[in-house]
């Protein structure tokens, strides 16, 4: 397992943008999570570790961009046009691979798991 170090949540208005940033050293697939007040845990986006390919939750498609910085060992989720619905503590979630394009969209993928940030949309 790795350590990964979220930052950028924080309290937008709708329409407004927030930058999420995690850390983590090495060949790691990454991917974005989120879960809201009672609901279930759900995929956001996800990039391979080349950074690559990615992948995008339908909701989020158009608004959210995932991005890798492989020599600074950080992925960013890349908010804008933020919706209340978006409000959620989200987590950055990694995973070791081997191949450098492979994307890994199901939580049961990834084995290290951030402490989460959470973001909060005001109407």
């Amino acid at each position: 397992q790795v350590q990964l170090v979220e930052s950028g949540g924080g309290l937008v208005q709708a329409g407004g943008s927030l930058r999420l940033s995690c850390t983590a050293s090495g060949r790691y697939a990454m991917g974005w999570f989120r879960q809201a007040p009672g609901r279930e845990r759900e995929i956001v986006a996800a990039i391979s570790w080349s950074g690559d390919r990615t992948y995008y939750a339908d909701s989020v498609k158009g608004r959210f961009t995932i991005s890798k910085d492989n020599p600074k060992n950080t992925v960013y989720l890349q908010m804008d046009s933020l919706k209340p619905e978006d409000t959620a503590v989200y987590y950055c979630a990694a995973r070791s691979s081997s191949t450098p394009l492979t994307v890994y969209y199901r939580d049961r993928d990834f084995g290290s798991w951030g402490q989460g940030t959470r973001v909060t949309v005001s109407s």
